[in-house]
């Protein structure tokens, strides 16, 4: 389970990591990474399961496995991040293997995509 400090609870740092951070698909979910400026506890993780998703069993289903996938990643995760993690249709219908593979598959890429706007100054790769 994903502890309670390290979850993502108000509006503006969902839509702050959503518009600002650096973004990677797969085909069962969408992640965005930004760095915050304020220390925290640690990384903060949101999650977005729209009714797309499908029935309330089935979204709650798709959340629970995202929360303990990203649980056992948060020591991998940098101290100030804040991580937004969107799961499409596709997440219903696959295995807890497949979703943690493109969980991490993404979390790689937006790593060094915001690793990039940091190095060349964008804005957004440290907020």
């Amino acid at each position: 389970m994903l502890p309670a400090a390290h979850r993502m609870r108000r509006s503006a740092d969902f839509e702050r990591a959503v518009r600002g951070g650096a973004r990677a698909g797969r085909n069962t979910l969408v992640v965005h990474l930004v760095t915050r400026t304020d220390p925290g506890p640690g990384p903060a993780v949101g999650f977005v399961v729209s009714k797309g998703v499908g029935n309330a069993v089935t979204r709650n289903l798709v959340k629970r496995r995202l929360r303990a996938l990203t649980a056992d990643r948060l020591g991998s995760l940098p101290a100030d991040a804040d991580l937004v993690v969107r799961a499409l249709a596709p997440a219903a219908e696959v295995d807890y293997a497949t979703l943690g593979r493109d969980l991490d598959g993404a979390l790689r890429t937006a790593a060094r995509r915001r690793d990039e706007r940091a190095a060349s100054g964008v804005a957004g790769g440290s907020r």
